[in-house]
């Protein structure tokens, strides 16, 4: 029967072109890791070695032996990973989101009707949103519009309207709306993560330049000092403390008045319950 540690050893020799060096990398003695290759010789029925003096060398049949050792003790990893992966699975609910304010929504209702369960969450683009559903990769993907394929249930629960911000001095301090055509060739902060926003501004506005902060601290600091206009919605609790010498400028396009969609299979719909519709009329 073949032994895994024994196979480990065998590889790290291969490896490491000496018993010596193997044994030292595997933390081993080098008597240990010598009566290992016998051994092997025996569960093999072959001889794996040339033996020098002082010195070993796989031959032809210990280069094969090598590289089924390697198959072996990867399957092996994928078996463990593949087990440990569908055990998690079952006490976890994954969500994938589009954008970061319907997390503020989702995980403390997810948290408060599955107290057992792990939440986990990310934010991704739109195309990994709906690759991790359509892989089941996620029990529950949120999503700025609605799938179209039948086998899903679409739920939608939340709004969010996007505004530019600007300092009182700015050119557009004084209009009371703004579409993505005339915000297009000015200059922005960004914070990161902000998920599809993100790929949405710089679609919509492809003449503007993007200074992108992946700092929360520093991405203040410079809505506090820099003149530069940065964008907020509706659903942003800090707004009124961080944005306070701000004027906010709602954003009239279509795009950038978004209902999110809980989407998800059946099987999962009983998350999807969990979670109350918020002002999506």
């Amino acid at each position: 029967m073949l032994d895994f540690n024994e196979l480990k050893q065998l590889t790290a020799f291969a490896d490491m072109g000496t018993l010596s060096l193997a044994a030292e990398k595997l933390h081993i003695s080098q008597p240990t890791i010598t009566r290992t290759m016998q051994h092997l010789e025996e569960v093999f029925g072959a001889a794996l070695f040339v033996r020098g003096k002082n010195k070993i060398m796989l031959n032809d049949t210990g280069r094969i032996a090598v590289e089924q050792a390697r198959q072996l003790l990867s399957a092996a990893d994928n078996a463990l990973k593949t087990v440990r992966e569908f055990d998690r699975s079952l006490h976890t609910i994954t969500v994938s989101s589009c954008a970061p304010a319907p997390l503020w929504y989702v995980l403390p209702a997810l948290s408060l009707s599955y107290p057992d369960m792990t939440i986990a969450s990310s934010i991704k683009s739109v195309p990994a949103v709906c690759q991790d559903l359509d892989s089941e990769t996620c029990q529950l993907a949120i999503l700025p519009h609605e799938t179209q394929c039948g086998h899903y249930i679409n739920i939608p629960f939340l709004k969010e309207n996007l505004s530019v911000c600007v300092p009182a001095s700015h050119d557009l301090a004084e209009r009371s709306s703004v579409a993505f055509s005339e915000l297009n060739g000015y200059n922005f902060l960004l914070n990161s993560e902000i998920g599809f926003w993100d790929e949405m501004c710089r679609l919509r506005m492809p003449a503007s330049r993007f200074l992108v902060q992946t700092d929360q601290f520093e991405y203040e600091e410079l809505v506090r000092e820099s003149s530069l206009p940065c964008f907020t919605t509706d659903l942003v609790e800090d707004s009124h403390r961080l944005l306070a010498d701000r004027i906010k400028i709602p954003v009239t396009d279509p795009e950038a008045n978004v209902t999110y969609y809980l989407t998800c299979h059946s099987k999962s719909i009983v998350y999807a319950n969990a979670i109350k519709p918020i002002d999506t009329k």
